[in-house]
């Protein structure tokens, strides 16, 4: 289905005078690769490989019994925000064998995407806190795999988050869904730039 969606789509111009990197990191198989191939404007590129028995002693695939096919390096896709500025959306691998990778994706992003899977909320402690080390404003999405909704507040709590960092719900598989997930990272970082330009306060006695 995903396939299908992306191949229809033509190839944008390189009409736009800003290219802002946007990631998209979190556990294994919490549908990064589904994110950046529903909501891009181009056919993404996929660096995925299909699961083999041998890896299976490599990477836990007890929560994702369906899975076949995992990142191996990076997916790729864009979006435009207006006829000046685009996002370019880096996928980021999920497995722990491919996380030296992380630190050059992070590498001139403006802000990222932490996806969630809420029964394997433990997989995204390594995202936020690389995130954190780097300094990179990001947004914490639940992806919708059916099963109990949980609430905002439960999640914040078991993830630690600041609440300074938006937290939404989403379902990876529809592009208005990641469309707006994106919308509010944009949002944040609209915020924090201009929390930051504000000039100080002056204090008159």
């Amino acid at each position: 289905m995903d396939s299908a969606i992306s191949d229809a789509r033509a190839p944008l111009g390189a009409s736009a005078d800003n290219g802002l990197k946007i990631v998209v990191v979190g556990g294994f198989g919490v549908g990064k690769t589904t994110m950046v191939r529903s909501v891009s404007e181009i056919r993404p590129l996929n660096t995925e490989e299909t699961m083999t028995q041998a890896g299976e002693t490599v990477d836990d695939t007890s929560e994702v019994r369906g899975k076949t096919a995992t990142t191996v390096a990076f997916d790729f896709g864009r979006i435009s925000l207006d006829a000046r500025n685009v996002l370019y959306l880096f996928g980021a691998p999920g497995q722990e064998r491919f996380w030296f990778l992380w630190d050059r994706l992070f590498s001139g992003t403006l802000g990222a995407v932490v996806l969630v899977d809420t029964r394997r909320i433990d997989d995204s402690w390594y995202a936020i806190d690389r995130l954190e080390h780097h300094g990179t404003p990001f947004v914490v999405a639940c992806n919708d795999f059916g099963g109990p909704r949980h609430s905002p507040e439960s999640v914040r709590e078991a993830l630690d988050l600041d609440p300074a960092v938006p937290l939404v719900f989403c379902d990876a598989r529809s592009r208005e869904s990641s469309k707006q997930v994106l919308i509010s990272l944009v949002e944040h970082l609209r915020t924090r730039i201009a929390g930051h330009a504000a000039p100080p306060r002056q204090e008159f006695v």
